[in-house]
């Protein structure tokens, strides 16, 4: 029994034994590595041998890399990196990289980033000028004022913005998506906020005790859009302790701030006018107004609704 046990064990041991060489000289035969040890002439056979696990992995690794299955399905070692050949004191070792195509994503997530928003729709997120149809002269003259805007504005040194009004699905909000995507390639921060549910939770955050951390998040974006405004109902208090401070901040840093409104500049003020305790305060009303008019280029939007 003893010597059918040993018999068996050697045809074991034969049988790993020659697919180890067999694997060894597959490894050997890949360019890369081949390449790789060509350029070491002080990499020994020794050397080589106690490196046949790296070499191999190597092997399996870059050739995953070459039928790359994207990167959320990456099947190497550390998802997204790409194995590197190193000499590490007598034996041949591994180090990963990231690969191009994790760099291209990391990146655009980096950029990605430089866009916030508040209540924004996600397809506005995503939106471009070379999508943007100028079907009508008012839809080109704001579709050319916005990437005019996004080309050239520098925060802290340009403040005037862009107020963009008309009736609702013509298209301001997604003009706005558009700035906001090529602002991001010129790495310039952008906040979206959608005004109505932005001024409804700075009343919710006096509760909370973070009112004033959500207030300079907001006033010191280096570009604010404030979508709809005039839609919301209006207070005394949203008016001077919210929009009023905001926009005060914004004029004395020269921040550019834009907005998109169903109202003129003239409809918008007689908004503003009106107090929840009664009555009209057109002289608060003119004092947000002026900071609203002096530094924005109004651009009237004309056009069927497209939402519809």
């Amino acid at each position: 029994m003893e010597s059918i046990q040993s018999a068996l064990q050697m045809l074991s041991n034969d049988k790993m034994k020659q697919q180890y060489e067999e694997m060894k000289a597959e490894v050997l035969r890949n360019p890369h590595i081949q390449t790789f040890l060509s350029s070491k002439p002080d990499i020994t056979t020794d050397m080589i041998e106690r490196s046949i696990s790296s070499l191999h992995q190597y092997s399996k690794e870059l050739e995953q890399c070459h039928h790359c299955p994207g990167l959320e399905k990456c099947p190497n070692l550390i998802k997204g990196f790409k194995p590197e050949l190193i000499i590490r004191k007598s034996y041949i070792d591994l180090e990963y990289a990231p690969c191009d195509l994790k760099l291209r994503v990391d990146e655009e997530r980096k950029l990605q980033s430089l866009i916030k928003s508040l209540y924004i729709p996600k397809e506005i997120m995503n939106a471009k000028f070379d999508t943007f149809d100028p079907d009508n002269p008012s839809r080109l003259e704001a579709s050319q004022a916005a990437y005019e805007f996004a080309t050239t504005v520098i925060p802290g040194e340009s403040s005037r913005g862009l107020y963009l009004y008309g009736k609702f699905g013509v298209g301001k909000t997604y003009i706005m998506g558009a700035i906001a995507n090529e602002l991001k390639e010129r790495r310039i921060e952008t906040m979206l906020v959608y005004t109505p549910d932005f001024f409804r939770e700075m009343r919710h955050s006096l509760s909370d005790g973070s009112f004033n951390e959500k207030l300079d998040r907001v006033k010191r974006a280096q570009v604010l859009m404030l979508d709809d405004v005039g839609a919301e109902t209006m207070s005394a208090w949203i008016r001077d302790e919210v929009l009023g401070v905001v926009l005060q901040h914004r004029m004395l840093e020269k921040l550019p701030t834009l907005y998109t409104s169903n109202y003129s500049l003239d409809e918008l003020e007689e908004h503003m006018t009106y107090s929840d305790k009664g009555g009209y305060e057109e002289l608060k009303a003119k004092r947000i107004m002026e900071r609203i008019r002096h530094y924005t280029v109004p651009i009237f939007i004309d056009g069927v609704n497209r939402r519809g």
